[in-house]
Formats: C-alpha cells, structure tokens, sequence
C-alpha cells in the first residue's frame, strides 16, 4: 500500500470544521452516555450476541436512509465491486475482530486499572500509523498535546479502576496473557483507524458504505461463532429476542448512530480526533453519574478536566506546517 502524499482535499491534522465539530460533540454525549443507558434499559437477562447483531442491523438500516438521503445510493451501489469493498473495509473490520478477541484475553488476565491505563495508548498507535500510512506529520505541539490527553485518560482510568483490586496471579500468565495482548490490540486498533481513514481520505470510500460493509463482516464473524460460543447455546435454547423490551432499542440504536459518527469524523478529521472525542466522553460519563445517580466525580475527573480542554485547545492552535524551502 503506497503512502499517500498530503494534497488539498486531505483534512489538516488538529484543523476542524464546524461540521466535524458538531459530530465530535454528538459522539462525545453519545459514547458519554451509552454506558448508562445500556444499564438502565438493557437487563441481564439479554444476550450480548442479540443486541450486537441487532445494533450492527441498525447501522445498515441508518446509513442506507443517510445514503438514500443525501442521493450517493445509486451511484455507490452501480460502482461497488468486491474487491475494492474488501480492500477498504474487510481489512480493517477482521483487525478489529482480532483486536477485540485480544482484549477479552487481556481483560481476564488484568485488573480494570492497568487494562484501561495500557489500552490508552492506542492513541499514540493512532498517531504513528496515521504518520507511516497518509504521511500526516504532528507538530511537536501536537505530540505534546496527545501526551496530555493519554495523561488524563490514565487519570479517568484510575478514578474507575480503584475499587477493583490489582490482579496477584502468575506473573507469567499476567504479561503474556494480560499487558502483552492489550498492548498489541492497541496497536491493531491505531492500525485499523488508520487504514479506515486512508481508504476514505485517500481512495475516497464512502464512510456510509464502509460503515455497511464493516458492519456485515463484522455480523458474519458473529454468527459464525455462535456455532459453539454460550450465547450461541443460549439463542438456541431461550430465542434471539430472550430478556428484551421495547426499551432495550434505545441503547441499541444509540449505539449504531454512535458507529456512523465515528465513520463520519475519521473520514472528515482522521482517527487521533475520534480519540480526543472517546477520552472526553470520560468525562461527560462522571458528569451524568453525578446527575442521575448521584455519583460525585472523582478527584482524578477533576484534575483530568483541565488536562483535556489544554490537549483539545493545544492540537487544534498548533497544527504542524510544512516549512516553506528558501530558494
């Protein structure tokens, strides 16, 4: 895959139009709330396979009426070929599958606090492929400005994480089956971001369409699996719908519409933006604890609030410039 060449059509890295910003706010209340609303209005009782196949129909369903909508449907439908659907999207989409297996692997073999302060670096990993894959350079002001928001991040992470005690397992089993695969599932998750943005960026991939594709081979894996995984078993005895109410669509579809912002904002501003937007979700989370459940914000929130407006405030000033050649 050739490097791309930075060119007038490609997003300025820390430059955001009022367009993105209105996304990035949206996905900042969704992703913010979700967490929330999932616990109210999705009981115990429901099969995570169900509602994950269910949000990814939604997705389909939500960005075929925004394609119908804004008249790329047709056009996109007559110039689809396989191959290039698998080269934009299939690619990305099985890396994160393997991602997400190895954070499941992680997440058993960590306690909540280390997991979530090691997973924060995918931000950083997001950076470097973005640099290797479309050439987009950070200024040093910008590097400095991801350091500060993988700062708060840890922040936030400590505040969650501290009730849970820390893993005293096999030292062993906790580096090669706890840090080591969620360190390599940050790193497929900058990948991945990166080779989203480059095939909507670069080889100009509708983020509709590969929000659709990514979503189908997202669900084929899934059900693949249920051939012999418990929720598969489950389904099998209990119905696909077992435990759900008319409410449980709420975070469902929220969900889905939180997928096509993301698509939405890594094609207009690029993947290390969505990872501003995701760390400050982490505090419109704490806030809406302390709101509907009377759930005070920590001291690391507080202190990691003015961390993430300085990192926010210091990417989009100081975006890098190519240094003119003097004659």
């Amino acid at each position: 895959m050739a490097a791309a060449k930075p060119n007038a059509s490609t997003p300025v890295p820390g430059k955001m139009s009022s367009r993105v910003w209105f996304y990035s706010v949206l996905l900042t209340l969704q992703y913010g709330a979700q967490s929330l609303i999932s616990k109210r209005f999705i009981s115990r009782e429901v099969i995570v396979t169900s509602s994950v196949l269910t949000c990814e129909i939604a997705k389909v369903v939500c960005a075929i009426v925004l394609m119908a909508k804004d008249g790329s449907f047709k056009k996109l439908a007559k110039e689809w070929t396989l191959m290039g659907s698998l080269t934009a999207s299939g690619l990305p989409a099985a890396i994160y599958a393997l991602q997400n297996s190895l954070l499941q692997i992680s997440y058993r073999n960590l306690d909540s606090l280390t997991f979530s302060m090691l997973n924060q670096t995918k931000i950083l990993f997001t950076a470097l492929f973005t640099f290797i894959i479309l050439r987009q350079r950070q200024s040093i002001h910008q590097i400095g400005a991801l350091f500060l928001l993988i700062m708060a991040a840890v922040l936030l992470s400590i505040g969650e994480g501290s009730s849970k005690a820390s893993s005293s397992g096999d030292p062993e089993q906790i580096l090669f089956y706890g840090i080591v695969p969620v360190l390599v599932g940050s790193v497929f998750s900058g990948l991945a971001s990166s080779l989203c943005q480059w095939a909507s960026q670069v080889k100009k991939h509708s983020s509709y369409l590969m929000t659709i594709e990514m979503s189908i081979v997202g669900s084929l894996c899934l059900l693949a699996s249920t051939s012999k995984s418990p929720d598969g078993e489950a389904i099998r005895r209990h119905g696909f719908f077992y435990g759900w109410t008319p409410l449980t669509l709420i975070p469902v579809v929220a969900n889905a519409l939180g997928g096509i912002l993301v698509g939405l904002i890594t094609t207009l501003a690029g993947g290390v933006t969505k990872g501003f937007v995701i760390v400050s979700a982490l505090l419109v989370t704490a806030m809406l604890q302390f709101l509907f459940e009377g759930k005070p914000p920590s001291t690391y929130s507080l202190v990691a609030l003015p961390l993430i407006i300085s990192s926010i405030s210091i990417y989009q000033k100081y975006p890098y410039r190519v240094k003119k050649k003097e004659a």
